[in-house]
């Protein structure tokens, strides 16, 4: 029998409405229709009790979480438990991110992933590698050691996951237009990070192929009077993405409101960039032999570097109404139908209308999140993880 999501404001486009019921059919929603319709009459109820309806959470950068660093267990039950912990939160699509490490690692989380996705664990979309092709000029706290250029070596390793999204992070100066090239080819969405490159050397990798960039202003080479660098060619670029982690400490909120009267918001998606502390209690971690300590949502290295956060998707959408202005329904489709556009995946994820997975989130007007569907199944019907604290 067909469930029947009845009761809510249902996030439609840039606005709420009510009195509609979301129909879904195993993994899919089948309608959005009038609640007084006939087929929601004859379906299973599910009484939402007045609350918040949205499109899941896509998050894009996600390293961690409930305890777990992927770079220290790139597994199957690694990755289970990192989803577990942002699902508390609303995140209902996430790619698991292996910051800069040997090629033999990649392979293995590569793996995993594979694994996961076979597994059906929920949630999964593929995985971000950030890195090492990045410039240690601005490798901020990826270790050095690891780093290296992009030659065809790799190419095999980084397009080797099929039936799934692989993004890729790299300094386009540490390899070849002609390489980035050929991994969009096949299939990879690559985006410019950690990287020092000039405005000139960001256009000639857009004409490439490149379409996104990481964590924005961070780590990159910034806007300047004379030279307009990363940062410059990302915001005078109409057509790419930026990911930015809006947690009031990794970019000043004001310099992200500038941003967005550069280009179109939908052309902003929020990340979390998020370490294992996030949905536990933990005040601190180590980070490829580092102590990183938790404050508040920032994540510290001993020199004071910021090291990924410790933020969630549903506090970055409420940071972006508070801080940038934005209204909720545009932070909700920078949390959901932008990334999903970014990675390809729009016709399956990303909004609530007929066709699409049934990944929602129900969320009190505060936004906590009170349920979560992802493939139509409720959290409600999974075992429940402890009660996330410290994000």
């Amino acid at each position: 029998m067909a469930l029947a999501l009845i009761n809510g404001r249902v996030l439609r486009g840039e606005k709420f409405v009510r009195n509609q019921c979301v129909l879904i059919e195993d993994t899919r929603i089948l309608d959005v229709l009038p609640a007084d319709d006939a087929r929601c009459r004859a379906a299973q109820p599910h009484d939402l009790g007045g609350g918040l309806l949205l499109p899941g959470f896509i998050d894009l950068q996600v390293n961690g979480g409930g305890g777990v660093l992927f770079n220290d267990a790139p597994t199957l039950e690694a990755i289970r438990t990192i989803g577990a912990a942002h699902r508390q939160f609303g995140t209902t699509g996430f790619l698991p991110t292996l910051i800069s490490a040997d090629l033999d690692i990649v392979a293995r989380a590569i793996a995993a992933v594979r694994g996961a996705i076979a597994a059906g664990v929920p949630g999964v979309l593929g995985i971000h590698i950030e890195g090492p092709f990045l410039n240690v000029a601005r490798k901020g706290v990826h270790d050095p050691a690891k780093l290296r250029e992009l030659d065809p070596s790799a190419l095999g390793l980084l397009t080797s996951l099929q039936g799934a999204r692989t993004l890729v992070t790299l300094a386009p100066e540490m390899t070849t237009p002609q390489l980035i090239e050929r991994l969009v080819a096949a299939g990879v969405v690559v985006s410019a990070g950690h990287t020092n490159a000039s405005y000139a050397e960001i256009r000639v990798a857009l004409a490439h192929g490149l379409t996104g960039f990481t964590h924005l202003f961070n780590a990159m080479s910034p806007l300047t009077g004379r030279e307009p660098g990363v940062v410059g060619a990302a915001l005078d670029d109409q057509r790419s993405w930026c990911g930015i982690i809006v947690d009031g400490e990794h970019t000043d909120p004001v310099v992200l409101r500038i941003a967005l009267r550069c280009k179109p918001y939908d052309r902003f998606m929020l990340v979390t960039d998020a370490m294992p502390s996030v949905g536990t209690s933990q005040g601190w971690f180590e980070l490829q032999g580092r102590r990183i300590t938790v404050r508040g949502h920032a994540c510290l290295d001993e020199d004071g570097r910021l090291a990924g956060s410790n933020i969630d998707m549903a506090s970055c959408v409420r940071n972006a109404v508070a801080m940038l202005g934005v209204s909720l329904p545009q932070a909700v489709r920078m949390a959901s139908q932008v990334p999903a556009a970014f990675l390809g995946v729009a016709q399956d994820y990303g909004q609530i209308a007929a066709g699409q997975r049934a990944n929602l989130v129900l969320a009190d007007d505060e936004l906590n999140v009170c349920e979560t569907w992802i493939d139509g199944q409720s959290s409600r019907e999974l075992p429940q993880p402890p009660a996330a604290t410290g994000s």
